[in-house]
């Protein structure tokens, strides 16, 4: 199931941000950077990755949940795909 109604440029641009998180990241690790630095970094990087999957998240909910007009088993299937989701990332 694929449908977002957020653009994907503009998906691609939060990936790429993430992207440069991590990379700075390493570069830290590299650098031997303070522990706290690194820190810091990780948690801005959780930070987007978590703004990434609320957003996609929601439009998983409009367009395969709450939409007018989906079957029962088309609203079934969409929740069952959130729900597997949000079971893999709580663990």
């Amino acid at each position: 199931m694929s449908y977002l109604t957020v653009s994907s440029a503009d998906l691609m641009a939060r990936v790429k941000r993430i992207a440069g998180q991590v990379g700075a990241v390493e570069r830290s690790l590299i650098a031997g950077a303070s522990c706290a630095e690194i820190l810091h970094r990780v948690a801005a990087v959780r930070g987007a990755v978590n703004g990434l999957l609320d957003e996609i998240i929601a439009e998983h909910l409009e367009a395969h949940v709450s939409r007018s007009g989906l079957t029962d088993e088309e609203r079934c299937d969409g929740a069952e795909e959130l729900l597997a989701v949000i079971r893999r990332y709580s663990k």
